[in-house]
C-alpha cells in the first residue's frame, strides 16, 4: 500500500467521521510511509539511476583519454557529453527530492549551514584545481588525477561528517565509500583514475540501492 497523507486522512475520517479499525490501519500505514520518506527520502531506483549516470559520465571521459601518450586530458566532445549527463542527473535529483520531501519538515531537508558547508567544499575543490597549473602541476594531475579523485574524497568526507551529525549510519557509510573510491582512483594514473572512479561509484550506488530496497522490504514485512 502506498497511501499519501491526504488519502490517509480522508480514509481515517470515514463515513460519518467514525474511527473504524480500517481507518486505524490506514493511519498506521500513513505513519510508516512518512517515516520511510523522512529517513530514506530517495528511492532505490534513483540510486540505481545515479549509478548508471556515474558510470556513463566517467566512462565517457575515460574513453577519450585512455590512449593518450602523453596525457592531454578529455576532449571537447567528452565535456559536452558530461555536461548533458550532469544536467540530466541534476534535473532528476531535484524532481525526486521535491516529491520525496513534500510536506516533510525537519532533519530530512538540508539546513542552511549544511548547504553552505557543501557549497564551500565544492568551491574549494575547483579553486584548487584552477591554481594547480600556476603551481606547475602537470596536465596529468590537473586534468586527470585531481578532478577524478579529489572531488570524491573531499565531498565524500564532508558529506560523511554531516551524516554523522545526523546519526544517519547508512548515508555515512555511503559517503565514506565514495571517499574511498576517490582515494583508490588517485593511485590509478591520469587515465585509469576515470575508470576506477566511474566503476567504483557505480558499485557503491548500486549497493546503496540494494541496501535501501532491502530495508524497505524488511520494514514492510514487520507486523
Amino acid at each position: 500500500m502506498n497511501e499519501t497523507p491526504d488519502t490517509g486522512r480522508a480514509a481515517a475520517a470515514g463515513a460519518g467521521g467514525e474511527f473504524t479499525p480500517q481507518a486505524a490501519a490506514l493511519l498506521l500505514e500513513q505513519a510508516r510511509w512518512q517515516a520511510r520518506r523522512r529517513f530514506e527520502p530517495y528511492p532505490p531506483l534513483f540510486s540505481a539511476f545515479r549509478a548508471i549516470i556515474a558510470l556513463a559520465t566517467y566512462g565517457t571521459i575515460w574513453l577519450s583519454v585512455r590512449d593518450q601518450h602523453p596525457y592531454r586530458g578529455p576532449d571537447v566532445a567528452a565535456y559536452l557529453v558530461v555536461l548533458a549527463l550532469a544536467a540530466v542527473n541534476l534535473g532528476a535529483a531535484v524532481m525526486v527530492s521535491r516529491r520525496a520531501t513534500a510536506g516533510i519538515r525537519g532533519r530530512t531537508r538540508m539546513r542552511p549551514a549544511e548547504v553552505t558547508a557543501m557549497a564551500a567544499v565544492w568551491i574549494g575543490v575547483f579553486v584548487v584545481m584552477g591554481a594547480l597549473p600556476a603551481a606547475g602541476a602537470s596536465r596529468g594531475v590537473v586534468y586527470g588525477l585531481y578532478p577524478a579523485s579529489a572531488p570524491l574524497i573531499v565531498a565524500g568526507l564532508a558529506w560523511a561528517g554531516i551524516m554523522v551529525a545526523r546519526a544517519n549510519r547508512p548515508s555515512t557509510g555511503t559517503a565514506l565509500a565514495v571517499a574511498a573510491v576517490g582515494a583508490l582512483a588517485a593511485f590509478a594514473g591520469p587515465a585509469g583514475a576515470w575508470a576506477v572512479a566511474g566503476s567504483g561509484l557505480c558499485v557503491v550506488l548500486m549497493a546503496t540501492a540494494a541496501a535501501t530496497a532491502w530495508r524497505h522490504r524488511a520494514r514492510a514485512m514487520r507486523p
